[in-house]
């Protein structure tokens, strides 16, 4: 079969990057990281979240001789995917809610375990896993419906992922650790590491024009860098702020006309701040990373920013 245009459409060896000016939007493609192989990674006791983490290990498990879809914990929010069937050819997931987007993503063909979440609520999840046949062409080979009703619905937002890879060892748990200590409300803890990545971090024009096929953020080896692309500065907000037990979507979408990575989070009392994380101690304004680090702040920058109608959302991870 020949994958369609939405699964195209959605690749992640797609344009991905952005511009350092509302002019000039440059985009890079990404793909697929290798996540962490023990399940441990997502045991209850690894990494604190707002939510109580309880493994829901009900052995659903299944496989044929080519890949396995571990549902054992969908109430959690994510699923374990493997390709074992052998080939290094390129392997793409599918994953489509009953009535919604295709998600599509890249999986190592390898036999590494990785993660993906269910991150557009309860209802029946359709996973497809295809590998490549011969150009474009890719047959299907194993997939499964799911029923997944989560235990809250915060958790596709609070566990580490393909895209926002970090455990609890990971530098970037022990950097916002420190960013927030003495903190007390989610919205300092919050400030505190959106301050520390933009006033900290440069945007890479070399990776923005030349970004290998699959690659993904490195949250870590970003960190250390201190340099990235949208896709990189996401990631590593995400991973922070997930750590400290604040729910954290990353979104993409479009930054006008651009293909674009950012953040929205879950504040208490509050609620979820699709368009605005950026508090100026009167009102919220878009908060944009990237946009904010390699424009250094500047006006036209900031009223790009906090005109939600310049981004459109496609995807949450």
């Amino acid at each position: 079969m020949r994958i369609t245009d939405t699964i195209k459409r959605r690749s992640v060896c797609r344009i991905f990057a952005i511009a350092c000016t509302l002019l000039s939007l440059l985009c890079a493609s990404v793909s697929a990281p290798a996540l962490q192989n023990e399940s441990a990674v997502y045991a209850a006791k690894t990494i604190p979240v707002k939510a109580e983490r309880k493994a829901n290990i009900s052995g659903s498990v299944f496989s044929n001789d080519k890949a396995s879809i571990d549902a054992s914990n969908a109430a959690e929010g994510y699923v374990m995917l493997k390709y074992t069937g052998g080939k290094n050819v390129p392997i793409k997931v599918q994953i489509t809610k009953k009535g919604g987007e295709d998600y599509t993503y890249n999986l190592k063909s390898d036999g590494t375990v990785e993660v993906f979440p269910f991150s557009v609520g309860d209802g029946d999840y359709t996973i497809n896993i295809f590998e490549n046949i011969s150009g474009s062409k890719y047959a299907l080979a194993f997939g499964k419906t799911i029923n997944v009703k989560l235990r809250d619905s915060f958790l596709p937002f609070m566990y580490p992922n393909q895209y926002v890879n970090f455990s609890a060892g990971s530098e970037a748990v022990k950097q916002a650790a420190s960013l927030v200590s003495g903190k007390s409300t989610d919205l300092e803890k919050l400030d505190a590491v959106y301050q520390y990545v933009v006033k900290n971090f440069t945007y890479d024009k070399v990776l923005a024009k030349n970004a290998p096929t699959g690659y993904v953020p490195n949250v870590d080896a970003v960190l250390k860098s201190k340099k990235g692309i949208c896709f990189d500065y996401a990631a590593v907000m995400s991973a922070m702020l997930r750590s400290q037990n604040i729910p954290c979507k990353l979104v993409i979408g479009y930054a006008g006309t651009a293909y674009h990575a950012w953040v929205n989070v879950f504040i208490e009392n509050i609620g979820w701040i699709d368009k605005a994380i950026y508090f100026d101690g009167d009102k919220f304004s878009l908060m944009d990373p990237t946009f904010a680090s390699s424009s250094k702040s500047s006006p036209d920058i900031y009223k790009f920013i906090g005109d939600g109608s310049n981004y459109k959302v496609k995807y949450t991870d």
